[in-house]
């Protein structure tokens, strides 16, 4: 047999199951965090009839069948952050989320699965810095649950080599050789701050759609007719930017251009940017937050230029949620959230090179692909 599913190889090769079951010391120390600092947990529906509406998300397409004869078009959610806002609404000051979400049309690579599994929270009375200490607060919670775990060299005591190796990293992890410092603070950088340090684009140039196509045009890019503003900004930020991101140490970058937060409150200093930051470790994205939009009429102009984005981009069409946008009328208070990528942090903590390596089912396995 050429390919062998996940179990075979585990029933071959038992040693390997210590990369699998990283899984569940990650998902164990993440509850524990938010249960210590007061989170509700809350489980939302997968299966809706609005997706999220980012352009460039593909979600899955399925139909509700009703035993009276009633049909409706139904989706795989891409993430639960519209009913999660919803709950904010309801009162649920601080809240979280683990749980299956589902992209279609993005690939098969290291980093990406099709069914993934997000953590995603929101807090009250906060924003996007609090928020981005959150991130690094986590993170050396789960590093601190996982090192507690470690079995000690001698089966009794480590011995004084191993302690002081242990002293000296207890603040990061390694992964595929390289060391990652996880304690306070955490690299924080601008976009604006990341394309011209990294790709030499200056701000009113990275800012304007018809610059932004001659700069990269200069540089080598293919430009069509039908080329997007962000279309370019995607594919310069992951060719020049993105691989320096997180090298040594956590890298949060932040305040995004408003094009490209759609769910984020606009920087009352600036409004051509939105209070939006992703944070990245090895060159690899791990989340994505904002302080988040709560005025109903600008976010449902906002949904309705992505509806059209859509259509324009040949993707699933449908409507914006219009429940959400009923629950931002009653008022949503002031607040942050973010989506993180479970599998990718498994992939740290374990020191796996994919996604596949942490799952035991990984797509390839349930439909046969090479």
């Amino acid at each position: 047999m050429t390919n062998q599913k996940t179990w075979q190889k585990l029933h071959d090769h038992p040693e390997k199951l210590r990369t699998y079951l990283m899984r569940e010391k990650v998902i164990d120390a993440i509850r524990l965090f938010f249960k210590k600092n007061d989170f509700n947990e809350v489980e939302t529906p997968l299966l809706a009839q609005h997706p999220g509406m980012e352009p460039f998300l593909q979600p899955f397409v399925t139909q509700l069948d009703m035993a009276n004869g009633q049909k409706r078009r139904a989706f795989l959610l891409t993430n639960p952050e519209y009913a999660m806002k919803k709950l904010l609404v309801a009162g649920l000051p601080r809240i979280f989320q683990i749980c299956k979400c589902f992209r279609n049309g993005e690939g098969i690579s290291g980093q990406h699965n099709p069914e993934f599994t997000i953590m995603e929270w929101y807090r009250a009375n906060a924003d996007y810095q609090d928020i981005m200490r959150d991130c690094e607060n986590l993170f050396r919670f789960i590093l601190a649950q996982i090192q507690s775990d470690r079995p000690s060299s001698s089966g009794n005591q480590l011995s004084s080599q191993t302690a002081e190796r242990s002293t000296a990293d207890l603040g990061s992890i390694t992964y595929h050789g390289n060391k990652y410092d996880l304690t306070s603070p955490w690299e924080r950088l601008s976009a604006a701050e990341a394309f011209a340090k990294y790709a030499d684009i200056d701000t009113e140039t990275l800012l304007s759609p018809d610059e932004l196509l001659i700069k990269a045009r200069q540089k080598g890019y293919t430009i069509t007719p039908q080329t997007t503003w962000e279309e370019i900004f995607n594919q310069i930020f992951l060719n020049e930017v993105e691989p320096h991101l997180g090298q040594g140490k956590p890298t949060i970058l932040y305040d995004y251009p408003t094009a490209l937060a759609s769910l984020a409150k606009k920087k009352a200093s600036d409004p051509r940017f939105t209070e939006r930051f992703e944070f990245y470790i090895a060159g690899m994205e791990l989340g994505n937050a904002f302080s988040e939009l709560t005025d109903p009429d600008e976010q449902e102009q906002r949904l309705l230029e992505e509806e059209k984005q859509r259509a324009q981009m040949g993707k699933t069409t449908y409507q914006h949620d219009s429940d959400f946008i009923d629950a931002l009328r009653v008022g949503m208070p002031t607040s942050g959230g973010i989506g993180v990528g479970i599998d990718r942090i498994i992939m740290l903590f374990a020191d796996a090179a994919t996604i596949e390596e942490t799952l035991f089912f990984p797509i390839q396995d349930m439909f046969d692909l090479q």
